[in-house]
């Protein structure tokens, strides 16, 4: 009865928040008829980077998992990540459904789960990295360039600079000591403006540890396939500024607004953070001097590759899936495990 209580609550709060957001949301949507402004060449680049954003997920967790074939791999991602974006709070899930089919498909439930904390941790402090990249590229004043090849050269440039710092925390006891005490006092001092406490010093550096435990001399491999999840993910939202007529936001502002846009989409309260991403990423993209109109634009399209379109292949991975490996994958009865941070 508490938890069948405790998921009531959960919905109602998810509801009333969507109901709240509803307007930035129809604001959104109300500009499908002009994405014709993109063209087949710009959606066709946005779905190219964020596939292989997908692509670089799944390479993350063989890292983890190194007997994992890529298929099971794949079809895993899409599946828990359709489901964890399905429903408020519904990381959890998600997270027993990785774990599930990752034994089906012949992992140890054991290594299942130590692979699903590690790859989470590593995915998530990588995240973490992007303000302090995008206020280093901030320092330049470089706008989103026109072109194709310049963009790409930008993206090896970030994805270079969050490789070099993670690199330099996970190997340096003393780096890491000092980001760690760094971030507990950031997060402090805002937390304690929420009447909430901030992290802990010791524990991000337990949490450190903790991983390079998991991957053991595997973590550059790791580091390597996360910093690329979230670069190319970068990069289908900075393709559709990019093709925009009138659009030369700063990178480095473009950078900030897509970092906070993806911890917006933590939020547990609706499904993928709906609502939170479209009222955030097109308010955040407007500071960074990005037009209304094609903030809202840009935030639409940038949702359909990111959001809508894992929902649309997670059944299809599941079908696949099952149909492989002769084993149905029960919903009902989805092992005890942690929900990860990202």
């Amino acid at each position: 009865m508490r938890q069948w209580v405790g998921r009531m609550a959960l919905l109602a709060v998810g509801a009333a928040t969507l109901y709240g957001l509803a307007p930035q949301i129809f604001d959104v949507w109300a500009q499908v008829p002009e994405l014709r402004v993109l063209g087949w060449a710009g959606l066709a680049a946005m779905l190219g980077c964020e596939l292989l954003s997908f692509a670089c997920a799944w390479g993350l967790h063989r890292v983890a998992l190194p007997g994992l074939s890529w298929f099971g791999a794949g079809t895993t991602q899409l599946t828990s990540n359709a489901v964890s974006r399905a429903v408020p709070g519904g990381a959890a899930m998600g997270a027993g459904v990785s774990v599930k089919m990752w034994t089906i498909a012949g992992v140890d439930l054991g290594n299942a789960a130590g692979a699903l904390a590690a790859t989470s941790l590593i995915s998530t402090a990588t995240l973490f990295l992007l303000p302090f990249v995008a206020l280093c590229v901030t320092a330049f004043g470089a706008p989103i360039p026109r072109n194709l090849a310049v963009v790409a050269g930008g993206a090896g440039v970030l994805a270079a600079l969050l490789f070099g710092v993670g690199t330099l925390l996970m190997a340096n006891d003393r780096a890491a000591a000092a980001a760690a005490r760094f971030a507990a006092r950031l997060s402090g001092a805002v937390a304690r403006r929420m009447g909430r406490a901030g992290l802990d010093q010791e524990e991000v550096m337990a949490r450190r540890a903790e991983l390079a435990d998991a991957l053991g001399d595997r973590w550059h491999a790791a580091l390597g396939w996360a910093v690329g999840n979230w670069t190319f993910d970068y990069l289908a939202l900075a393709s559709a500024l990019m093709i925009l007529d009138g659009t030369r936001p700063r990178f480095g502002l473009v950078l900030m607004a897509y970092g906070a846009a993806a911890v917006l989409a933590m939020i547990p309260i609706t499904p993928g953070g709906l609502g939170f991403v479209e009222a955030g990423l097109t308010s955040l993209l407007t500071i960074a001097g990005v037009p209304a109109a094609d903030a809202l634009l840009a935030t639409l399209a940038y949702r359909i590759v990111s959001f809508w379109l894992p929902l649309a292949l997670g059944p299809i991975a599941w079908a696949a899936f099952q149909r492989h490996y002769h084993e149905r994958v029960d919903l009902e009865q989805l092992p005890d495990v942690p929900a990860p941070a990202d």
